[in-house]
Protein backbone atom coordinates (compact mmCIF):
# COMPACT_ATOMS: atom_id res chain seq x y z
CA UNK A 1 0.00 0.00 0.00
CA UNK A 2 1.48 3.39 -1.01
CA UNK A 3 1.82 6.31 1.42
CA UNK A 4 -1.15 8.18 -0.05
CA UNK A 5 -3.52 5.24 0.35
CA UNK A 6 -2.20 4.45 3.82
CA UNK A 7 -2.67 8.09 4.92
CA UNK A 8 -6.31 8.19 3.88
CA UNK A 9 -6.96 4.73 5.31
CA UNK A 10 -5.65 5.93 8.68
CA UNK A 11 -7.58 9.20 8.37
CA UNK A 12 -10.89 7.48 7.65
CA UNK A 13 -10.24 4.68 10.16
CA UNK A 14 -9.26 7.01 12.98
CA UNK A 15 -11.89 9.45 11.74
CA UNK A 16 -14.58 6.82 12.28
CA UNK A 17 -13.52 6.30 15.89
CA UNK A 18 -13.16 10.04 16.37
CA UNK A 19 -16.66 10.50 14.94
CA UNK A 20 -17.98 8.17 17.66
CA UNK A 21 -16.14 10.17 20.32
CA UNK A 22 -17.55 13.36 18.82
CA UNK A 23 -21.01 11.81 18.79
CA UNK A 24 -20.59 10.97 22.48
CA UNK A 25 -19.61 14.57 23.22
CA UNK A 26 -22.52 15.78 21.10
CA UNK A 27 -25.06 13.56 22.86
CA UNK A 28 -23.83 14.45 26.35
CA UNK A 29 -23.63 18.18 25.61
CA UNK A 30 -27.07 18.07 23.99
CA UNK A 31 -28.59 16.29 26.97
CA UNK A 32 -27.00 18.76 29.38
CA UNK A 33 -28.04 21.76 27.26
CA UNK A 34 -31.64 20.50 27.15
CA UNK A 35 -31.81 19.74 30.87
CA UNK A 36 -29.77 22.70 32.15
CA UNK A 37 -29.87 26.51 31.82
CA UNK A 38 -26.66 28.29 30.62
CA UNK A 39 -25.54 29.20 34.17
CA UNK A 40 -25.69 25.54 35.32
CA UNK A 41 -24.03 24.45 32.07
CA UNK A 42 -21.07 26.67 33.00
CA UNK A 43 -20.93 25.01 36.45
CA UNK A 44 -20.77 21.56 34.83
CA UNK A 45 -17.85 22.92 32.79
CA UNK A 46 -16.08 23.77 36.06
CA UNK A 47 -16.41 20.15 37.26
CA UNK A 48 -15.19 18.82 33.91
CA UNK A 49 -12.12 21.03 34.20
CA UNK A 50 -11.49 19.72 37.73
CA UNK A 51 -11.68 16.16 36.42
CA UNK A 52 -9.34 16.93 33.53
CA UNK A 53 -6.80 18.32 35.99
CA UNK A 54 -7.25 15.25 38.22
CA UNK A 55 -6.75 12.90 35.30
CA UNK A 56 -3.64 14.77 34.21
CA UNK A 57 -2.07 14.53 37.66
CA UNK A 58 -3.04 10.91 38.32
CA UNK A 59 -1.89 9.61 34.93
CA UNK A 60 0.98 12.12 34.64
CA UNK A 61 -0.63 12.86 31.26
CA UNK A 62 1.60 10.24 29.63
CA UNK A 63 -0.84 9.05 26.94
CA UNK A 64 1.45 10.21 24.15
CA UNK A 65 4.26 8.33 25.87
CA UNK A 66 2.20 5.13 25.92
CA UNK A 67 1.74 5.46 22.14
CA UNK A 68 5.28 6.50 21.25
CA UNK A 69 7.24 4.20 23.60
CA UNK A 70 5.05 1.21 22.75
CA UNK A 71 5.53 1.82 19.02
CA UNK A 72 9.31 2.23 19.40
CA UNK A 73 9.78 -0.95 21.51
CA UNK A 74 7.14 -3.36 20.21
CA UNK A 75 9.79 -5.39 18.38
CA UNK A 76 11.43 -6.37 21.71
CA UNK A 77 8.89 -7.99 24.07
CA UNK A 78 11.22 -7.97 27.08
CA UNK A 79 12.01 -4.28 26.64
CA UNK A 80 8.36 -3.48 25.95
CA UNK A 81 7.15 -5.13 29.16
CA UNK A 82 9.81 -3.20 31.09
CA UNK A 83 8.54 0.03 29.55
CA UNK A 84 4.98 -0.87 30.49
CA UNK A 85 6.01 -1.75 34.06
CA UNK A 86 7.77 1.59 34.49
CA UNK A 87 4.78 3.54 33.18
CA UNK A 88 2.34 1.55 35.29
CA UNK A 89 4.25 2.12 38.53
CA UNK A 90 4.59 5.85 37.92
CA UNK A 91 0.84 6.01 37.26
CA UNK A 92 0.04 4.16 40.52
CA UNK A 93 2.23 6.50 42.60
CA UNK A 94 0.80 9.60 40.92
CA UNK A 95 -2.79 8.38 41.35
CA UNK A 96 -2.35 7.81 45.08
CA UNK A 97 -0.92 11.30 45.56
CA UNK A 98 -3.60 12.89 43.37
CA UNK A 99 -6.50 11.22 45.16
CA UNK A 100 -5.17 12.43 48.51
CA UNK A 101 -5.02 15.99 47.14
CA UNK A 102 -8.51 15.72 45.64
CA UNK A 103 -9.99 14.66 48.99
CA UNK A 104 -8.28 17.60 50.71
CA UNK A 105 -9.47 19.95 47.96
CA UNK A 106 -13.01 18.63 48.36
CA UNK A 107 -13.24 19.88 51.96
CA UNK A 108 -10.92 22.92 51.91
CA UNK A 109 -11.63 24.70 48.61
CA UNK A 110 -14.20 27.55 48.37
CA UNK A 111 -16.65 25.48 46.32
CA UNK A 112 -19.48 28.00 46.68
CA UNK A 113 -17.29 30.48 44.72
CA UNK A 114 -15.87 28.05 42.15
CA UNK A 115 -19.26 26.43 41.43
CA UNK A 116 -21.85 29.10 42.31
CA UNK A 117 -25.54 28.29 42.63
CA UNK A 118 -25.04 24.64 43.66
CA UNK A 119 -25.01 23.45 47.27
CA UNK A 120 -21.41 22.68 48.36
CA UNK A 121 -22.46 19.24 49.64
CA UNK A 122 -23.58 18.23 46.14
CA UNK A 123 -20.29 19.48 44.71
CA UNK A 124 -18.32 17.56 47.37
CA UNK A 125 -20.25 14.38 46.56
CA UNK A 126 -19.51 14.82 42.85
CA UNK A 127 -15.80 15.36 43.52
CA UNK A 128 -15.63 12.18 45.63
CA UNK A 129 -17.55 10.26 42.95
CA UNK A 130 -15.01 11.55 40.43
CA UNK A 131 -12.20 9.45 41.96
CA UNK A 132 -13.32 6.12 40.43
CA UNK A 133 -14.36 8.11 37.35
CA UNK A 134 -10.84 9.49 36.94
CA UNK A 135 -9.34 6.01 37.43
CA UNK A 136 -11.63 4.65 34.71
CA UNK A 137 -10.73 7.52 32.36
CA UNK A 138 -7.04 6.69 32.86
CA UNK A 139 -7.64 3.03 32.06
CA UNK A 140 -9.47 3.88 28.84
CA UNK A 141 -6.77 6.35 27.78
CA UNK A 142 -3.83 4.04 28.54
CA UNK A 143 -5.30 0.92 26.93
CA UNK A 144 -6.36 2.87 23.86
CA UNK A 145 -2.90 4.46 23.54
CA UNK A 146 -1.14 1.08 23.86
CA UNK A 147 -3.35 -0.43 21.14
CA UNK A 148 -2.41 2.52 18.90
CA UNK A 149 1.29 2.01 19.61
CA UNK A 150 1.06 -1.74 18.91
CA UNK A 151 -0.73 -1.10 15.63
CA UNK A 152 -3.79 -2.97 16.93
CA UNK A 153 -6.12 -0.56 15.22
CA UNK A 154 -9.19 -2.81 15.43
CA UNK A 155 -8.85 -3.11 19.19
CA UNK A 156 -8.07 0.61 19.43
CA UNK A 157 -11.23 1.33 17.46
CA UNK A 158 -13.30 -1.08 19.56
CA UNK A 159 -12.20 0.59 22.80
CA UNK A 160 -12.91 4.04 21.40
CA UNK A 161 -16.33 3.23 19.94
CA UNK A 162 -17.58 1.11 22.86
CA UNK A 163 -16.34 3.63 25.44
CA UNK A 164 -18.24 6.41 23.72
CA UNK A 165 -21.42 4.33 23.55
CA UNK A 166 -21.22 3.23 27.19
CA UNK A 167 -20.69 6.80 28.41
CA UNK A 168 -23.70 8.04 26.44
CA UNK A 169 -25.88 5.28 27.87
CA UNK A 170 -24.66 6.04 31.41
CA UNK A 171 -25.41 9.77 31.18
CA UNK A 172 -28.76 9.31 29.43
CA UNK A 173 -29.95 6.66 31.89
CA UNK A 174 -29.14 8.62 35.04
CA UNK A 175 -30.39 11.93 33.66
CA UNK A 176 -33.67 10.25 32.73
CA UNK A 177 -34.10 8.37 36.03
CA UNK A 178 -32.73 11.17 38.23
CA UNK A 179 -30.97 8.68 40.53
CA UNK A 180 -27.78 10.78 40.66
CA UNK A 181 -27.15 14.51 40.62
CA UNK A 182 -26.01 15.94 37.29
CA UNK A 183 -22.50 16.56 38.61
CA UNK A 184 -22.20 13.00 39.94
CA UNK A 185 -23.39 11.59 36.60
CA UNK A 186 -20.63 13.48 34.78
CA UNK A 187 -18.08 12.38 37.39
CA UNK A 188 -18.79 8.65 36.97
CA UNK A 189 -19.57 8.32 33.25
CA UNK A 190 -16.37 6.41 32.35
CA UNK A 191 -16.67 3.50 34.84
CA UNK A 192 -18.25 0.93 32.49
CA UNK A 193 -15.93 2.02 29.67
CA UNK A 194 -12.88 1.38 31.85
CA UNK A 195 -14.00 -2.18 32.67
CA UNK A 196 -14.63 -2.93 29.00
CA UNK A 197 -11.27 -1.46 27.85
CA UNK A 198 -9.33 -3.75 30.20
CA UNK A 199 -10.91 -6.84 28.66
CA UNK A 200 -10.18 -5.73 25.10
CA UNK A 201 -6.54 -4.89 25.86
CA UNK A 202 -5.90 -8.31 27.41
CA UNK A 203 -6.35 -9.90 23.99
CA UNK A 204 -3.35 -7.95 22.66
CA UNK A 205 -1.09 -8.94 25.58
CA UNK A 206 -1.47 -5.75 27.61
CA UNK A 207 -2.53 -6.87 31.08
CA UNK A 208 -1.39 -6.72 34.69
CA UNK A 209 0.25 -10.16 34.56
CA UNK A 210 2.63 -9.10 31.76
CA UNK A 211 3.53 -5.95 33.68
CA UNK A 212 3.95 -7.65 37.06
CA UNK A 213 6.16 -10.49 35.72
CA UNK A 214 8.56 -8.21 33.88
CA UNK A 215 12.15 -8.35 35.12
CA UNK A 216 12.79 -4.84 33.82
CA UNK A 217 11.41 -1.64 35.29
CA UNK A 218 12.21 1.14 32.81
CA UNK A 219 11.09 4.57 34.04
CA UNK A 220 13.57 7.12 32.70
CA UNK A 221 11.99 7.63 29.21
CA UNK A 222 8.65 8.35 30.85
CA UNK A 223 9.74 11.50 32.65
CA UNK A 224 10.01 13.59 29.48
CA UNK A 225 6.55 12.50 28.34
CA UNK A 226 5.14 13.14 31.82
CA UNK A 227 6.51 16.69 31.88
CA UNK A 228 5.22 17.46 28.37
CA UNK A 229 1.83 15.91 29.07
CA UNK A 230 1.05 17.16 32.54
CA UNK A 231 1.90 20.82 31.93
CA UNK A 232 -0.74 21.43 29.22
CA UNK A 233 -3.29 19.11 30.83
CA UNK A 234 -3.01 21.02 34.10
CA UNK A 235 -2.60 24.46 32.58
CA UNK A 236 -5.57 24.16 30.26
CA UNK A 237 -8.29 23.43 32.86
CA UNK A 238 -6.78 25.99 35.26
CA UNK A 239 -6.75 28.67 32.54
CA UNK A 240 -10.25 27.76 31.33
CA UNK A 241 -11.58 27.83 34.89
CA UNK A 242 -10.00 31.26 35.43
CA UNK A 243 -11.40 32.51 32.11
CA UNK A 244 -14.87 31.20 32.92
CA UNK A 245 -14.78 32.80 36.37
CA UNK A 246 -13.61 36.11 34.88
CA UNK A 247 -16.30 36.07 32.19
CA UNK A 248 -18.92 35.18 34.78
CA UNK A 249 -17.91 38.01 37.10
CA UNK A 250 -17.48 40.55 34.28
CA UNK A 251 -20.43 39.73 32.00
CA UNK A 252 -22.61 37.41 34.13
CA UNK A 253 -22.86 33.63 34.38
CA UNK A 254 -25.32 33.37 31.51
CA UNK A 255 -22.60 34.95 29.34
CA UNK A 256 -20.14 32.42 30.78
CA UNK A 257 -22.54 29.68 29.66
CA UNK A 258 -22.67 31.15 26.14
CA UNK A 259 -18.86 31.19 26.00
CA UNK A 260 -18.90 27.61 27.32
CA UNK A 261 -21.10 26.72 24.35
CA UNK A 262 -18.68 28.38 21.91
CA UNK A 263 -15.76 26.53 23.49
CA UNK A 264 -17.55 23.18 23.55
CA UNK A 265 -18.42 23.32 19.84
CA UNK A 266 -14.87 24.41 19.02
CA UNK A 267 -13.31 21.69 21.16
CA UNK A 268 -15.77 19.14 19.82
CA UNK A 269 -14.41 19.44 16.28
CA UNK A 270 -10.81 20.38 17.06
CA UNK A 271 -10.27 17.38 19.34
CA UNK A 272 -11.25 15.15 16.44
CA UNK A 273 -8.34 16.43 14.37
CA UNK A 274 -5.94 15.99 17.30
CA UNK A 275 -7.00 12.35 17.65
CA UNK A 276 -6.40 11.69 13.94
CA UNK A 277 -2.98 13.38 14.12
CA UNK A 278 -2.04 11.24 17.12
CA UNK A 279 -2.72 8.06 15.16
CA UNK A 280 -0.91 9.27 12.02
CA UNK A 281 2.12 11.09 13.42
CA UNK A 282 3.15 9.77 16.85
CA UNK A 283 4.09 6.21 15.86
CA UNK A 284 6.13 7.53 12.88
CA UNK A 285 8.41 10.09 14.53
CA UNK A 286 11.66 9.03 16.19
CA UNK A 287 15.26 10.16 16.59
CA UNK A 288 16.30 7.66 13.91
CA UNK A 289 14.75 9.75 11.13
CA UNK A 290 16.96 12.00 9.01
CA UNK A 291 15.94 15.60 8.44
CA UNK A 292 15.03 14.83 4.83
CA UNK A 293 12.97 11.76 5.80
CA UNK A 294 11.09 13.73 8.43
CA UNK A 295 10.12 16.66 6.21
CA UNK A 296 9.20 14.41 3.28
CA UNK A 297 6.78 12.66 5.64
CA UNK A 298 5.59 15.70 7.63
CA UNK A 299 4.87 18.32 4.93
CA UNK A 300 2.28 16.21 3.05
CA UNK A 301 0.55 15.26 6.33
CA UNK A 302 0.41 18.90 7.45
CA UNK A 303 -0.92 20.09 4.09
CA UNK A 304 -3.62 17.41 3.96
CA UNK A 305 -4.69 18.09 7.55
CA UNK A 306 -4.91 21.83 6.84
CA UNK A 307 -7.04 21.11 3.77
CA UNK A 308 -9.33 18.77 5.70
CA UNK A 309 -9.61 21.27 8.58
CA UNK A 310 -10.47 24.13 6.21
CA UNK A 311 -13.23 22.10 4.56
CA UNK A 312 -14.80 21.16 7.90
CA UNK A 313 -14.52 24.70 9.28
CA UNK A 314 -16.09 26.18 6.13
CA UNK A 315 -19.09 23.87 6.53
CA UNK A 316 -19.39 24.76 10.21
CA UNK A 317 -19.19 28.50 9.44
CA UNK A 318 -21.98 28.48 6.86
CA UNK A 319 -24.12 26.12 8.95
CA UNK A 320 -23.24 27.55 12.37
CA UNK A 321 -26.83 28.36 13.36
CA UNK A 322 -27.85 24.79 12.58
CA UNK A 323 -24.78 23.44 14.42
CA UNK A 324 -25.68 25.43 17.54
CA UNK A 325 -29.29 24.26 17.35
CA UNK A 326 -28.23 20.62 16.97
CA UNK A 327 -25.45 20.58 19.57
CA UNK A 328 -26.99 22.81 22.20
CA UNK A 329 -30.50 24.31 22.33
CA UNK A 330 -32.43 27.47 21.52
CA UNK A 331 -31.21 29.00 24.79
CA UNK A 332 -27.73 29.13 23.25
CA UNK A 333 -28.67 30.79 19.93
CA UNK A 334 -26.23 33.65 20.63
CA UNK A 335 -23.32 31.18 20.38
CA UNK A 336 -23.50 31.35 16.56
CA UNK A 337 -22.67 35.07 16.59
CA UNK A 338 -19.34 34.48 18.33
CA UNK A 339 -18.14 31.42 16.40
CA UNK A 340 -16.28 32.98 13.41
CA UNK A 341 -13.28 34.19 15.43
CA UNK A 342 -13.14 30.87 17.28
CA UNK A 343 -13.06 29.00 13.96
CA UNK A 344 -9.99 30.98 12.86
CA UNK A 345 -8.27 29.73 15.99
CA UNK A 346 -9.43 26.16 15.27
CA UNK A 347 -7.82 26.23 11.82
CA UNK A 348 -4.38 27.12 13.16
CA UNK A 349 -4.85 24.88 16.19
CA UNK A 350 -4.57 21.84 13.92
CA UNK A 351 -1.16 22.96 12.64
CA UNK A 352 0.00 23.81 16.15
CA UNK A 353 -0.98 20.36 17.39
CA UNK A 354 0.88 18.66 14.54
CA UNK A 355 4.05 20.59 15.37
CA UNK A 356 3.56 19.97 19.08
CA UNK A 357 3.37 16.21 18.48
CA UNK A 358 6.76 16.41 16.76
CA UNK A 359 8.29 17.95 19.88
CA UNK A 360 6.57 15.33 22.08
CA UNK A 361 7.77 12.36 20.00
CA UNK A 362 11.29 13.83 19.91
CA UNK A 363 11.18 14.46 23.70
CA UNK A 364 12.00 18.13 23.27
CA UNK A 365 10.70 18.74 26.77
CA UNK A 366 11.86 22.30 27.48
CA UNK A 367 10.80 23.67 24.09
CA UNK A 368 7.34 22.11 24.35
CA UNK A 369 6.70 23.24 27.93
CA UNK A 370 7.81 26.81 27.21
CA UNK A 371 5.44 26.95 24.22
CA UNK A 372 2.52 25.62 26.27
CA UNK A 373 3.10 27.97 29.20
CA UNK A 374 3.41 31.01 26.94
CA UNK A 375 0.35 29.99 24.89
CA UNK A 376 -1.90 29.47 27.91
CA UNK A 377 -0.65 32.62 29.64
CA UNK A 378 -1.40 34.60 26.47
CA UNK A 379 -4.92 33.11 26.28
CA UNK A 380 -5.79 34.17 29.84
CA UNK A 381 -4.10 37.57 29.82
CA UNK A 382 -5.38 38.27 26.30
CA UNK A 383 -8.95 37.59 27.42
CA UNK A 384 -8.66 40.07 30.30
CA UNK A 385 -6.90 42.77 28.24
CA UNK A 386 -9.10 42.42 25.15
CA UNK A 387 -12.24 42.57 27.31
CA UNK A 388 -11.54 46.26 27.95
CA UNK A 389 -11.73 47.00 24.21
CA UNK A 390 -13.78 44.22 22.60
CA UNK A 391 -16.03 43.20 25.53
CA UNK A 392 -17.49 39.69 25.14
CA UNK A 393 -15.55 39.05 21.91
CA UNK A 394 -12.37 39.04 24.00
CA UNK A 395 -12.01 35.27 24.75
CA UNK A 396 -12.63 34.32 21.10
CA UNK A 397 -10.14 36.95 19.86
CA UNK A 398 -7.55 35.80 22.40
CA UNK A 399 -8.04 32.17 21.30
CA UNK A 400 -7.70 32.97 17.59
CA UNK A 401 -4.57 35.11 17.97
CA UNK A 402 -2.98 32.67 20.43
CA UNK A 403 -3.27 29.77 17.97
CA UNK A 404 -1.84 31.83 15.10
CA UNK A 405 1.17 32.82 17.18
CA UNK A 406 1.55 29.27 18.57
CA UNK A 407 1.65 27.77 15.07
CA UNK A 408 4.21 30.30 13.78
CA UNK A 409 6.41 29.92 16.86
CA UNK A 410 6.42 26.11 16.81
CA UNK A 411 7.04 25.99 13.06
CA UNK A 412 10.23 28.02 13.60
CA UNK A 413 11.25 25.76 16.52
CA UNK A 414 10.67 22.52 14.57
CA UNK A 415 12.58 23.87 11.54
CA UNK A 416 15.60 24.34 13.82
CA UNK A 417 15.55 20.86 15.37
CA UNK A 418 18.65 18.72 14.88
CA UNK A 419 18.25 15.32 13.22
CA UNK A 420 20.64 12.41 12.79
CA UNK A 421 21.53 13.35 9.22
CA UNK A 422 20.60 16.39 7.06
Amino acid sequence: MNNESRFWKLVFGSGGVTACNMLRTFVINKLLAVFLPPSFFACVGQLQNFMTAGQAMSSLAMQNGWVSLTAQNKGDVKQLHGIWRGGFKLTVFASAATFALVIAFCFLAPLETLVPGIHPRLVQAAILFSLPGILAMNIVTITSSVMNGLGEYKRWALIGIASSLLQCIWVAFFLYTGRLSVLSIIATQSILAGIFAVQVARGAGFHFGAIRNSLLDIRFPWFAFAAMGIVPMLLSPVVLTAMRSYIGSEFGWNAAGIWQGVWKISDFFASGFSAILGVILLPKISDRLSKKEFWSMFYPVLAKMFGLTFAVIAVIYFCRHLVVSLMLSDSYAAVADYMPLQLVGDFFRTGGWALGLVLIARRETVKFIVAEVLGNAYLLVGTIVFAKYFEFNAPMLAYASENVLYFIGLFIVVRRLKWNTP
